[in-house]
């Protein structure tokens, strides 16, 4: 199984969100636009995952004692190497400690962190197939001259353990486990 570890988006911020690509998708046919189901902040990439790490890592990530997160949007973006249209997050003290308390955790089963600086964002739309920043072209033209997008924000009461089904149409994403953020941290 391929999993990860993330956020759930709030309805009241998805629906901004949606509102913003309902507008710009009709610019740039060429993008994949995520499915709002699939809208999540990731704190950690897990990969394809034994059984053994999925029993390990729920196990540790109980243990995890973490107050609710508050999280911040920032406008949006692009990720032009990777061919990504993405709405930002706002790397707070809070998140950055959360992201890596997990990432901590997890190694204990096996995962190493990521080599690069934590980037949160969600993914709105991406380049079909291996293309890069040529599809984001008509995107980032439309959008020149617009004011930044404010989506708000929202508190983070738990945290997802999702599994990545792949499907010809894109990924779909399933709960497998919640972990709640209740504590002192």
């Amino acid at each position: 199984m391929r999993l990860f570890l993330g956020i759930a988006i709030p309805e009241e911020i998805a629906g901004e969100l949606l509102r913003l690509v309902e507008r710009l998708a009709p610019v740039a046919r060429d993008l994949r636009w995520s499915a709002p189901a699939t809208w999540h902040i990731t704190l950690q990439f897990l990969g394809r995952t034994e059984e053994a790490q999925y029993a390990c890592v729920t196990e540790r990530l109980r243990g995890v004692q973490a107050a609710p997160v508050p999280v911040a949007m920032d406008g949006t973006g692009f990720f032009d190497r990777a061919g990504v249209f993405f709405a930002g997050v706002v790397v707070t003290a809070e998140l950055l400690a959360l992201q890596q308390r997990i990432t901590a955790e997890t190694q204990h089963c096996g995962f190493l962190p990521e080599g690069r600086a934590y980037a949160p964002h969600i993914t709105l739309a991406r380049s079909r197939g291996r293309s890069g920043a040529g599809p984001l072209a008509p995107l980032k033209t439309a959008m020149r001259g617009r004011a930044k997008a404010v989506f708000g924000g929202f508190t983070a009461n738990e945290f997802l353990l999702y599994e990545s089904l792949p499907l010809p149409e894109g990924s779909r994403y399933e709960i497998r486990e919640r972990f709640a953020l209740t504590g002192d941290g």
